[in-house]
């Protein structure tokens, strides 16, 4: 326990200098008490799922939020997100929560790095007062606003007379006409939207939710004959069923506005990033739209008047295109005392980016296209500077998709948080970013329902010598195999030049793993995934995080919960759909959700377990079949690592699940349960989720991008098997990665480097990690040279 730290000659308001949380049980947590001391670095430990998010996300930056939304009026109230209370007894000491999570950011298409931040408006402050021919005020530099030019007349009343005036009203904006600011034009495939034999009520259109019964097509009914094949349509027809401009039409009494097919599209698909979209859209705007560079802006978003005021033979679309620590070095050699606060608030700005590790990005970079990693970083800046002090940071493992090089860097910023006066709650498994806290909370001493409880609280080396799980693995560090696998071929990459890359030519090992590593802005995405991933026979598994609502679960997300209802229904007599809380077995109460949500309006809603079928979300009727000696309920119920028994063999053996559990357990998810909702699952759960059911895709190549994120020292080995049994199996596995271990561990490396943006973007190393570590003669053969010498240094004192 930490002592209290106030004494008898403190002022009363000098004694709150501790966060204590009483009976705290959020998900799994156990009725946990702790005391967290403010104006410190306190990082929490654990394995994954043991409850770090639960207590720090879900309990104390909750809480926090909560109570400021409360502050606000009703009517405010009505336009924020309803937070619920968490499940704890006690919480005192909270301080305002500002939450830096690895959510991406918003991924609309308008959506630049420079707007999310501040550059970009000042940058365009800046080029309408020194910007050389003077075109405007700032809104003529944003790609955001079109120019608008109205006439009309206006009444002036002058207390003797009216008098009625004709007057011009203008604003000159910055977007480019012909693509409207997006920098791409779209073309659409028609063909890929109807099927022209077809009427509209028999399903002509084939976009994704334009169903024959659906609302979307009922309006088409206001101007078109929906039983006539769109085939025999008029020209005119086929005009408005296109491209009419949007109309008011009546239907069924209702006023509503009818507009063509095509807008539409645009308006709902093509104004957001294609990235962001569910896979089945995704698929659809990729078979459906063709994208190009706008021709007249060049990409830039902006017209031609914006593009022709420069600064310095510089124009905007130039500045937002530099990497930003080159940008950072030409806005310092501005010298114009008429807007010096100006210059030193953007050069201030942008110094930021480079420091935090982000120099090698540029502010015209889409936000959508941003990994966890760099969004997370992104959110820091705006904070790096901030007047705000005693408040409570909490950041969500900020050291992913970090270069052990970078680590150091971003300790430093933690530190420079705290040092100002706040508090610094981390969640974060990496042992450099540990070795940094003040104090020290361990979860465990398992994950799900073996967890939830603190098993330490101290020191550092407290945890060290503690015997936990996170204290015996804290030293841990990985030694080279003492030979590595032969390939059985390679793949060749020939002048690839995806994003920073320069021509690069490189021979991919088979058959052997292969870890890409370099710091981040190096290449190694844009090598691989530009390259590789999608090439025939090439299984890939991205970064992009797994959504889902609180109705997806294990069971649904792997497709593993049809083999089994089809197994119940066979064992049963009756239909498979009596077995999914989303059809036709759901309870009729709470319609298989489990639980009745109870909005209270203005106040936080609150959610009860359904008294009908208490929280087990099917009929009781349905609950009365069974298989295997459960019922489908109890099944669900199952941890993974006892469903692997069950449907692997006896009364209860179903091949078909039995398979896509077995690659659950081997990612070490053993712990969770069929049917918990993807809602309460960790971000690095959902990340090995997702990896799981990758691993039963048909393919001899495997990409894998940072599949340690998320992960506990602890596990480390466990992923280490799996890769080798994929190896062993005959597959090729190629590892995007950066965690030292899984580099020892590689058959064949390849470093990008030697730095990150235009630095970057070469290979700089081919060989085997014994090489590299011999030569060091990179940014990673340095630290991975260390980080074995360190594991050595330790068995020799052992």
């Amino acid at each position: 326990m930490i002592p209290d730290m106030a004494s008898s000659n403190q002022h009363p308001a000098d004694r709150h200098d501790l966060i204590r949380v009483q009976g705290a049980r959020e998900n799994n947590l156990k009725d946990v008490s702790v005391a967290i001391p403010k104006r410190r670095l306190t990082v929490f430990t654990g394995v994954s799922g043991s409850g770090k998010s639960s207590l720090v996300f879900g309990t104390i930056a909750a809480e926090s939020q909560r109570m400021i939304n409360e502050t606000y009026s009703a009517f405010v109230q009505g336009f924020m997100p309803t937070l619920a209370r968490p499940e704890v007894d006690v919480l005192e000491g909270l301080t305002t929560a500002i939450i830096i999570d690895q959510e991406r950011m918003g991924a609309n298409s308008r959506s630049t790095l420079g707007t999310v931040t501040d550059a970009n408006a000042m940058l365009r402050v800046l080029f309408s007062r020194l910007g050389k021919p003077h075109i405007g005020s700032s809104k003529a530099f944003s790609f955001n606003v079109p120019s608008v030019t109205a006439v009309g007349q206006l009444s002036v009343d002058k207390g003797t007379s009216k008098k009625t005036e004709r007057r011009t009203f203008s604003i000159i904006g910055g977007m480019c006409p012909r693509c409207e600011g997006m920098g791409s034009v779209s073309d659409i495939d028609l063909t890929q939207l109807y099927d022209d034999k077809k009427s509209l009520n028999e399903g002509a259109i084939t976009v994704p939710g334009y169903t024959a019964d659906g609302w979307y097509v009922r309006i088409f009914g206001a101007v078109l004959d929906l039983d006539k094949p769109i085939r025999k349509y008029t020209k005119k027809e086929l005009h408005d069923f296109l491209h009419k401009e949007p109309t008011k039409v009546k239907l069924d009494n209702l006023n509503l506005t009818y507009e063509g097919l095509v807008p539409r599209i645009q308006k709902s698909f093509l104004s957001k990033d294609v990235d962001a979209m569910q896979p089945h859209i995704r698929a659809f705007v990729e078979r459906a739209v063709t994208f190009a560079t706008c021709p007249d802006c060049k990409g830039t978003r902006l017209t031609e008047a914006a593009r022709s005021s420069k600064i310095k033979g510089i124009s905007i679309a130039d500045a937002c295109a530099m990497q930003i620590n080159d940008l950072a070095t030409w806005v310092r050699g501005l010298d114009e005392p008429s807007v010096a606060p100006l210059l030193t608030a953007l050069g201030q700005s942008l110094d930021s980016f480079v420091e935090i590790g982000l120099g090698y990005l540029s502010l015209d970079r889409p936000s959508g296209t941003l990994s966890g990693g760099e969004a997370q970083r992104t959110k820091m800046i705006r904070h790096l500077g901030s007047s705000l002090t005693d408040v409570t940071y909490v950041f969500d493992e900020p050291t992913i998709g970090l270069h052990p090089h970078d680590i150091q860097r971003m300790n430093g910023l933690l530190q420079r948080l705290r040092d100002k006066g706040n508090t610094v709650l981390v969640v974060e498994h990496k042992p450099e970013a540990i070795a940094i806290a003040d104090h020290v909370v361990d979860i465990g001493p398992g994950a799900g329902t073996a967890g939830g409880e603190v098993v330490f609280a101290g020191t550092v080396e407290g945890l060290r010598a503690s015997g936990t799980l996170t204290g015996r693995h804290l030293s841990d560090r990985a030694s080279l195999k003492p030979s590595v696998r032969k390939p059985s071929g390679v793949m060749k990459v020939r002048g690839a030049s995806t994003h920073n890359l320069k021509k690069v030519d490189v021979d991919i090992p088979l058959g052997v793993l292969v870890v890409v590593t370099g710091v981040a802005g190096s290449g190694k995405s844009s090598l691989i995934h530009g390259s590789v991933s999608g090439r025939e026979g090439v299984v890939s598994v991205d970064q992009a995080p797994i959504r889902g609502s609180r109705r997806s679960n294990p069971a649904t997300y792997t497709d593993m919960l049809e083999p089994i209802r089809k197994a119940f229904a066979k064992a049963n007599g009756v239909k498979p759909a009596l077995f999914s809380a989303n059809s036709e077995g759901a309870c009729p109460t709470c319609n298989g959700a489990g639980v009745i949500y109870t909005d209270l309006g203005m106040m936080a809603g609150v959610s009860t377990v359904c008294e009908d079928c208490e929280g087990r979300r099917f009929q009781a009727s349905v609950l009365e079949y069974r298989f295997g000696g459960l019922n489908i309920a109890e099944v669900l119920d199952l941890p993974i690592d006892e469903a692997v028994g069950f449907f692997g063999a006896g009364k209860g053996n179903t091949p078909a699940a039995h398979a896509i559990l077995k690659r659950l357990a081997d990612v070490g998810l053993g712990y969770v349960r069929l049917g918990q909702p993807l809602t309460t699952l960790s971000g690095g759960e959902r990340q090995r989720l997702k990896l799981a059911t990758h691993m039963g895709a048909e393919g001899g190549i495997y990409v894998l991008d940072e599949p340690t994120t998320g992960l506990h020292l602890a596990d480390l080995q466990k992923l280490l098997g799996l890769l080798d049994r994929l190896v062993d199996a005959g597959k090729s596995v190629i590892v995007i990665e950066h965690n030292q271990s899984v580099m020892a561990h590689a058959d064949w490396i390849i470093d990008l480097g030697p730095g990150a943006g235009h630095d970057g973007g070469r290979v700089v190393f081919e060989g085997t990690p014994a090489d590299l570590v011999a030569a060091k003669s990179t940014l990673t053969g340095e630290h991975l040279a260390a980080f074995v010498g360190a594991r050595q240094k330790a068995v020799r004192a052992r």
